[in-house]
């Protein structure tokens, strides 16, 4: 992961620990102080306040992002390459979002993201369907990313195989922020900036302001893109130590152009190219969205808060497909271009208790949420006469409406010396309800209503032999609902929405173990299994629409195994390993031929979950004396297949990364110039699949070789 440090903060399981004492010796042969000072800081994905994250039973990952990146700053995946457990895709297709997935969850996803909880300084950028997206987030303002794994996700409701949070950074005094100017490949330009202040009586009342325009011409042809993002976050300090924080985003991409996956033909002729139909129809998706939300935070009492967010905001979408004409003559058939407006919103209110039970430490949290999607689906044919890739007759109109409504507690108790116990529950209740508006005598009246209900219990134990180490266990249910893309499309290739489909059920079990010094050496790693009945495919995929079904049993199940070493006052090592076995446990029928509505094809059981590579890893050797700073990366992947059917993959990889920062003091600030060169080698290889893509279009080369240029300069207000 370029530039930022990576704190990795959750771990392996006992049942490893033999396996990894040949690794680990050397590190605990070190004469390191047996007492360690822990950091303090609230736990925000775990959802507690007063306990360090190194005393959490979860795999926690904190990215911190401290503007010395030789990075664009345009895409999550900059910042996440270290993460462990984590893929996070880039597709060089700027009208898709990144593919994120964890342990496996969110794999099948073929835009968007599914099955993770994602959240932007604590505003929820998942629905309540489960379907989120991570465009908005903007890293020129951001401090950290938080990323969560394991059973104690499902503390997050719906859709929680896994967290991943941004949070911004808070005003203070004395002001200061950057200004950043960068030129890569494809024309790409990049500029951002931010400010952030406080003033008042300690700091009372405080700002940070953040802006980003991102525009390229795209390393492939017709994959133009335009994105500009806009974050603001103020806060006021009020009487009795209470905060009162209001944070505001804007984000907005016109005519992103699609490209379109290529067959594997198509990639070994010319990974540049565009798929011809892409072109005739003009395919591209144009996004806006803002939002706004407030949080308020009150102690009371000796031990007492209570805290109360709510927020809102609108997101609409135009996408047009190339979706052929003929298809569109069925009565049934949508049409070519998906006209979506979202308007959402929510509130959470919680109340925690700090102090001791029977003599010990003792923290409880409870509280409840509620959110709420409308959603006006409008369907059009992408054509008027022989013009393609424009806006034609209306073919599907639509109300719909998701909301949920959840309870949840938790509590942590350090009920011995060397142990401590966190526990928790939550009760979800998400309601689908769609109503028609376009009914003929051809197209019947397909509204409808869905309600899933759940409860998800977990329980995490950790054991301290000794101050500077950790061991673990930890279990918990988990449930994952179709979002209202996939009840969208029938898999027989009927009109109206799949209310057959039923919602995801998982056990996740987690062991590990977690070991760190004074001198800020890490080493975490972690076993852990998932296993899933209803497991939510993909049944087919033609014209850019995706349709799915429930196909019974599959498993998640793997390792972990990060590590953060400081080698000496100016060299660093960073590591990072992931192993994962993604298989369905039982057999069911697919569709393999375009415009397919009759499954023929049988998947047997033990097929591999496609999306999922079965190894991955990254290092990161940094040497950083005086006012340089230079880096050498290297990340792989093992194959990744793309379709349920396992006829085709992605191959593996291991690329090169190289960067070079250097400092000055200048103009009441600091001036850094960066340079940085992805695939160095210029290796061809595969960035991410399309999971069965029905015309068999599943691949989405990664870029060659490229240079990246920045300068950006930090000031502060009153610095020499």
């Amino acid at each position: 992961m370029a530039g930022s440090r990576v704190v990795v903060r959750g771990g392996l399981v006992s049942a490893c620990l033999a396996a990894l004492a040949t690794a680990a010796g050397p590190v605990a042969a070190i004469d390191a102080p047996d007492a360690v000072t822990l950091d303090r800081v609230e736990v925000t994905s775990a959802r507690l306040r007063g306990v360090a994250p190194f005393d959490v039973p979860a795999s926690l990952s904190v990215v911190e992002l401290d503007g010395t990146a030789a990075r664009a700053g345009v895409s999550v995946s900059e910042a996440l390459g270290g993460v462990p457990g984590l893929a996070a895709r880039e597709r060089q297709n700027y009208a898709q979002d990144t593919q994120l997935s964890i342990r496996g969850f969110g794999a099948r996803s073929t835009f968007g993201v599914r099955g993770l909880r994602l959240y932007a300084d604590g505003i929820p950028a998942t629905m309540p369907d489960g379907q989120g997206q991570v465009s908005h987030f903007n890293l020129a303002g951001a401090q950290r990313i938080e990323v969560l794994r394991g059973p104690f996700s499902a503390l997050h409701g719906n859709s929680s195989g896994g967290v991943v949070q941004i949070w911004s950074a808070q005003g203070t005094s004395p002001a200061n922020g950057h200004l950043q100017a960068g030129l890569g490949r494809d024309d790409s330009r990049v500029l951002s900036a931010s400010a952030r202040g406080a003033g008042g009586e300690g700091d009372r009342v405080g700002y940070a302001l953040a802006a980003s325009r991102f525009d390229t011409d795209g390393w492939r042809d017709h994959s133009a893109a335009r994105r500009t993002s806009f974050n603001a976050r103020l806060h006021a300090q009020l009487p009795g130590d209470g905060r009162l924080s209001l944070v505001a985003n804007h984000f907005d991409a016109p005519d992103a152009q699609d490209p379109l996956g290529l067959t594997a033909a198509q990639v070994q002729a010319d990974p540049r190219q565009a798929t011809a139909v892409a072109m005739q129809y003009d395919t591209r998706k144009s996004a806006r969205q803002g939002q706004l939300g407030l949080r308020y935070e009150q102690p009371f009492g000796d031990s007492h808060r209570f805290e109360a967010m709510a927020y809102g905001g609108q997101r609409a979408i135009e996408q047009y497909l190339a979706l052929p004409v003929g298809a569109q003559g069925n009565p049934l058939n949508s049409g070519g271009v998906i006209d979506l407006d979202n308007e959402y919103g929510g509130l959470d209110l919680r109340w925690r208790w700090s102090g001791t039970l029977a003599g010990r430490a003792f923290e409880v949290t409870a509280g409840a949420n509620a959110d709420r999607q409308r959603q006006h689906r409008r369907g059009y044919e992408n054509f008027i006469g022989d013009a393609l890739g424009v806006r034609g007759r209306l073919r599907r109109d639509e109300r719909n409406r998701v909301e949920n409504l959840d309870q949840y507690a938790q509590a942590w108790w350090r009920f011995a010396e060397r142990w401590s116990l966190l526990a928790g529950a939550r009760h979800s209740q998400v309601r689908f309800r769609s109503g028609d508006r376009y009914v003929t005598a051809t197209n019947p009246d397909d509204s409808g209503r869905v309600d899933y209900s759940e409860t998800t219990p977990v329980l995490g134990l950790v054991f301290a032999p000794r101050e500077d180490w950790r061991l673990y266990a930890s279990a918990g249910r988990g449930f994952e609902t179709p979002t209202f893309n996939e009840l969208s499309y029938r898999a027989d290739g009927g009109a109206g929405l799949a209310f057959d489909l039923a919602p995801a059920n998982s056990t996740n079990v987690e062991l590990g173990t977690k070991w760190r010094n004074a001198r800020g050496m890490q080493v975490e790693a972690a076993l852990f299994r998932a296993d899933t009945d209803d497991e939510l495919a993909v049944a087919r995929n033609v014209g850019g629409r995706s349709s799915f079904r429930n196909v019974g049993h599959a498993r998640r199940e793997g390792a972990e195994l990060s590590a953060a070493l400081p080698l000496d006052e100016t060299w660093t090592l960073e590591l990072a390993w992931t192993w994962l076995d993604a298989r369905f446990r039982d057999s069911f029928p697919i569709c393999t031929g375009a415009g397919c509505t009759d499954p023929s094809v049988l998947v047997p059981a033990g097929s591999t979950i496609p999306g999922t590579a079965r190894r991955q890893a990254s290092a990161r050797l940094q040497w950083q004396p005086r006012a340089w700073r230079l880096a050498l990366e290297a990340v792989g992947s093992g194959a990744v297949g793309v379709n349920d059917a396992g006829s085709e993959q992605a191959p593996g990889y291991v690329v090169a990364n190289l960067e070079a920062a250097r400092e000055w003091r200048l103009f009441q600030g600091q001036l850094r110039a960066f340079a940085r060169v992805d695939n160095l080698f210029d290796h061809a290889y595969i960035g991410s699949v399309i999971v069965n893509e029905g015309n068999g279009r599943y691949y989405e080369p990664a870029p060659g070789r490229g240079l990246l240029l920045g300068l950006r300069w930090q000031w502060q207000a009153g610095a020499d």
